[in-house]
């Protein structure tokens, strides 16, 4: 099993996208990439903690390739748009890849460069190395599934499922 620590937006997204690939076990949300110790989604709101929301995403690239997974990533979000995704704006918000290592920090790069080429130029996505990690409360873990109607999820996340269901039809769950 691999897993990919990634930020693009808010996590409840990216939690809801790849929690409908085959392949993945495991989709945790939380926090990364910032300066204090154990920070709470209200400190990481604050914008003042220099936390990331994002994603553990553990998978098996036997069942969906490293590759896939992380163009996915780029699908979901626009990489383009520095320190924000739409109406969420701030640091917590930002485009970014936290690598565990130097192999990851290379497989992140190689899919940067691919998104570059998708998206027309212009992405500010960081690969960053993956420091300190903090679990999210309770209530962040699959967002999605347990708030469906909610005006966010309806709004913000099914758009992004739906895109990424489509484009990668060959990786998504029977329902």
């Amino acid at each position: 099993m691999t897993t990919f620590v990634l930020a693009g937006g808010c996590f409840w997204c990216l939690d809801a996208v790849y929690r409908t690939l085959e392949g993945v076990s495991a989709v945790v949300s939380g926090y990364t990439g910032g300066r204090t110790a154990e920070p709470t989604y209200d400190d990481v709101c604050s914008g003042t903690t220099g936390h990331a929301e994002a994603v553990a995403v553990t998978f098996d690239p036997e069942v969906i390739p490293a590759d896939v997974v992380l163009d996915v990533f780029f699908t979901l979000h626009d990489p383009r748009q520095l320190d924000r995704q739409g109406a969420d704006v701030g640091t917590q918000y930002r485009s970014a890849m936290f690598a565990a290592d130097d192999e990851q920090a290379a497989l992140f790069a190689a899919a940067r460069d691919r998104a570059g080429e998708t998206w027309g130029g212009g992405v500010v996505t960081t690969i960053e190395p993956l420091g300190a990690w903090t679990e999210a409360e309770p209530e962040h873990q699959d967002f999605f599934a347990k708030n469906p109607g909610q005006g966010y999820c309806t709004a913000v996340a099914v758009p992004k499922v739906t895109k990424v269901r489509k484009a990668f039809a060959r990786w998504v769950l029977a329902s």
